[in-house]
């Protein structure tokens, strides 16, 4: 029977059952060499895979049925719909990807940790949205999946877990919408996503498996707040923020246009709110220099950096007219424009606004503070048109003596640096934009270095240059009077050096039900006049205060701390969120005396900035992660995610380890050594896939359709892994041939009645290929791995009947980690017992990548006329002499005379006639 008149169920009965391989394999040097002796060598000929394949028949025969609803592959031969199934069926029931444990028991107790290289391999953590999988999110996890595949050939220990970042407003959104509890849904989203995974033929150890949700989670996600409250970087503050009464929550910067919310268009004022604070500030000098040394893309690490905003400068002390008690303090890069202050403007809400505000100017600035109360950070930021008020208050210089208008301004805010700035008009286009819009002073203390340059009084000249109209330091370079001035400052008490940081604290607090309960309470006091014994203050009416000035930690033995049972999941119009209407969890008593509970959450990072360290070690019950497993499998070699994620994430969860790095709990500094950013899949339409666009394409869809092992390949081969591009399902069908034609090729190998030797071409395309898959593979280059797979296959492919059994093992070895299923069972085929899972990756030969031979072209009179093949050393004369046996060359310098010959060896050779 021909193969291409095999059916779908003849060939499954025709293909082998692998068994698991469990062998260690020694590290390997630059050639990839490896040990065989674990694995039987590849059949000698036919005959031998034929009676390899027959002891196997009745173990495949007892593979569980696959379905058979999706349509087989198109173009001849690969059962994609059967196969995919029982492999992973194959890898689910026996563990295959279970990660190994890298400290072994000798007899006698000693402790041996393994000799090979781990590989700690990483995606970014996924929220289960209840929409699923699009096409787009299976691009980062198929490649870690290829490199996790990778490295276990390559003698690697590989640790490639999974899990969940469970906890999230959507789950409760829908909560609130539906009155399904958030745990049902998020259940069921996991249950989804999971399935999905696993369609597509991931090699997670799904042991590992975790989800921020879980009890044993949390309790560890709340003992790390409390490391974090007990080192004194976790505190109590009030912090302004955007509070939304329709909506009944705490809305994000960008959520808020115009002082209205985005999603419903509903009035959002700030409040003043109580919020526990994360002091990352603290960390901030060691976060950008921990920096140093990873291997991440450089957009990221200028990312991470500008968001940190590490700033250089001057601190300057303006003293205030009239209050000798107060002053107002700014911080500039630029303190060599001191003597071109003209005003100064304050923040807003900064504290100093009503106690410097004239009477005469109350009613403007009360009205100006109103309505810019309404508007986030962002919205106050980005708006192009500056507002400001006049207070009537002056500040003095304190070089100068001049006393300086003091202007309350909304681009301008209270929370970052000091909540003024000195406005510098000649020399800073947005103080000059302001200065003319109201008529204030523009003082020129700057003026270019170029000789006969005229300062333009038409913009600012934001340019260094030299100091003039600046007293004794006229004359001075701009870094040269900063140094000067800064000294100055520093001489007379009022200022000095600085270094500030554009990062913040990190706000932790969410007013939410569906998060991670934060393990703080507080004590409760009553009237003088009552006994705490006799009240309740569970009970509407009884009248109490809670002392948020004296939090408690829970102890740690009593972690975790758990949400209570609600029915209502909405937020309501109190600010403090939907657990202060869980009465009966949030009060209770304690030695006779009352204390109530925090009823903020963790936000949904917190779950996130450690979830590597609890994949080391999901089922201890006794710590986080045990300091073995810390030191055997970290630091991550490999993180793949978004770039969405590159500032936040990254940020928080570097924080945190550095935190638990200075506690003792982990030996590396750093968490994530390597980071790869896989680019947008768009919609066919070139835009991001979203459900309003209706542009998304489901991955069950194509699975069905064409099976994993295209969608992965098809992912993988679409361009460079970090580029943008647009989904295309016509285009699927290029990787479905491929792989029809690999399955065919292998088929030929296997059906061969006696061993193909490889022919020279053969055997140098084979080699060539090995070496640029591997190369590729290192570089995360896939698209030109599978390109040269291509390449060999449609060479094997032309040798019909006679393709070397070599050549179609070696094939199936490297089109493994990028379509595993295809892999195992063209393995199988071949006639191995074991799976290829552990199997030592292909070898090639450095001197068989080379060519002998090379083509270059031929011109006569800069035109090309023809190409020939020489020798890769041949000189001038033996190429001149090939070329003279081409027709259309000699067609063109026959009966002329050659006045010159330009020879570039293995590149071009040019004859010149007249």
């Amino acid at each position: 029977m021909r193969l291409n008149q095999l059916t779908p169920t003849t060939m499954l009965l025709a293909t082998t059952h692998r068994i698991v391989s469990s062998s260690a394999f020694r590290a390997t040097g630059s050639t990839h060499a490896r040990r065989a002796a674990f694995l039987p060598s590849p059949p000698a000929n036919r005959a031998a895979a034929t009676r390899t394949s027959t002891r196997l028949l009745e173990t495949a025969a007892s593979t569980p049925a696959a379905s058979t609803d999706a349509p087989a592959a198109t173009g001849t031969g690969y059962p994609f719909s059967q196969i995919e199934p029982k492999w992973q069926s194959y890898w689910k029931k026996h563990h295959t990807f279970k990660t190994p444990d890298r400290r072994s028991a000798t007899p006698d107790g000693q402790i041996v940790k393994s000799p090979r290289k781990k590989k700690y391999i990483l995606d970014m953590f996924p929220y289960p949205s209840g929409a699923g999988l699009h096409v787009g999110h299976p691009e980062g996890y198929t490649a870690s999946d290829v490199m996790a595949r990778y490295y276990r050939m390559t003698a690697h220990d590989v640790l490639h877990p999974i899990g969940w970042d469970s906890f999230g407003l959507p789950a409760e959104q829908f909560a609130i919408n539906t009155g399904t509890h958030p745990e049902i849904t998020t259940a069921a989203n996991i249950a989804n996503f999971k399935r999905q995974l696993q369609m597509l033929g991931f090699s997670y150890d799904w042991d590992k498996e975790v989800a921020t949700t879980d009890v044993g989670y949390v309790k560890w996600t709340q003992w790390i707040f409390l490391q974090l409250y007990k080192k004194g970087l976790a505190k109590q503050s009030e912090v302004s923020v955007n509070w939304c009464p329709a909506l009944g929550t705490v809305l994000a910067n960008e959520e808020v246009i115009n002082g209205l919310s985005e999603r419903g268009d509903h009035p959002v004022v700030r409040l003043p709110l109580r919020q526990w604070v994360l002091k990352i500030t603290e960390y901030a000098d060691r976060l950008e220099k921990g920096l140093q040394g990873l291997d991440w893309p450089a957009g990221t690490m200028v990312a991470q950096e500008q968001w940190i905003g590490k700033s250089e400068g001057t601190e300057i002390v303006f003293a205030v007219d009239g209050r000798d008690d107060q002053n107002v303090t700014v911080f500039t890069t630029r303190a060599d424009t001191l003597f071109g202050v003209t005003y100064l403007t304050l923040a807003p809400e900064h504290p100093l606004v009503p106690l410097i505000t004239t009477p005469s100017q109350k009613d403007d600035v009360d009205a100006y503070v109103t309505t810019t109360s309404s508007r986030s950070d962002l919205d106050r930021t980005s708006n192009k048109d500056k507002t400001g008020v006049f207070t009537g208050g002056y500040a003095i210089h304190p070089l100068t003596n001049e006393k300086i208008p003091i202007w309350i301004g909304d681009y301008v805010l209270g929370s970052y640096g000091t909540g003024a700035v000195m406005a510098v008009p000649a020399h800073d286009e947005r103080d000059f934009e302001f200065a003319k819009k109201f008529g204030l002073d523009v003082k020129w203390v700057v003026e270019s270095k170029e000789e006969g340059h005229e300062l333009s009084k038409e913009e600012a000249f934001t340019q260094y240059g030299v100091n003039v109209n600046s007293g004794e330091f006229n004359g001075l370079t701009t870094e040269e009077a900063k140094k000067a001035i800064t000294a100055k400052l520093s001489e007379i008490s009022a200022g000095g050096s600085k270094i500030t940081y554009k990062l913040r604290d990190w706000v932790f607090s969410r007013q939410r039900y569906w998060g991670e309960p934060i393990p703080i309470y507080f004590p409760v006091d009553f009237p003088n006049d009552v006994d705490p014994t006799t009240v309740d203050p569970k009970m509407d009416g009884c009248e109490h205060t809670i002392r948020y000035d004296k939090p408690i930690p829970v102890d740690e033995a009593d972690l975790p701390l758990k949400l209570p049972e609600m029915d209502d999941f909405s937020p309501g119009d109190d600010p403090a969120g939907c657990l202060a209407r869980a009465k009966e969890w949030r009060y209770f008593q304690k030695d006779g005396k009352w204390y109530a509970r925090e009823t903020n959450t963790m936000p949904q990072w917190a779950g996130s900035c450690w979830y590597y360290f609890r994949f080391l070690d999901p089922k201890n019950d006794d710590a986080a992660f045990s300091p073995e497993l810390d030191e055997d499998w970290m630091p991550v070699d490999l993180y793949v995610g978004g770039a969405e994620h590159a500032v936040l994430h990254l940020l928080y969860a570097r924080f945190w380890h550095q935190v638990l790095y200075d506690l003792g709990y982990t030996k590396h500094p750093e968490p994530f050594q390597k980071l790869v950013h896989q680019g947008m899949i768009l919609g066919s339409d070139g835009e991001k896939m979203s459900k309003s666009r209706g542009n998304v394409v489901n991955p069950d869809d194509v699975v069905d359709a064409h099976g994993a092992d295209a969608l992965r390949l098809y992912e993988m081969f679409m361009g460079p892994l970090e580029a943008v591009k647009p989904w295309q399902t016509s285009q699927v069908a290029g990787v479905v041939r491929f792989q029809n034609k690999l399955y065919n090729v292998v088929q030929s190998a296997v059906q061969n009645e006696s061993d193909v030797a490889m022919d020279e071409e053969t055997t140098k395309i084979l080699h060539k290929t090995m070496k640029k898959v591997t190369e590729d593979i290192e570089s995360m280059s896939f698209n030109t791995a599978i390109s040269a797979m291509m390449v060999l296959t449609n060479h094997l492919t032309t040798l019909k009947d006679k393709v070397p059994w070599e050549a179609a093992e070696k094939l199936t070895l490297m089109v493994s980690p990028f379509a595993p299923h295809l892999g195992e069972e063209c393995w199988n085929l071949l006639g191995h017992d074991k799976s290829l899972a552990y199997h030592p990756w292909v070898e090639y030969d450095e001197a068989l990548c080379v060519d002998n031979t090379v083509t270059i072209g031929v011109q006569v009179n800069g035109k090309k006329r023809g190409e020939i093949e020489i020798s890769v050393d041949a000189d001038q004369e033996v190429a001149v002499e090939q070329a003279m046996k081409v027709q259309t060359i000699l067609n063109q310098v026959d009966g002329k005379e050659v006045k010159k010959v330009i020879f570039v060896p293995g590149r071009i050779l040019n004859i010149i006639v007249k």
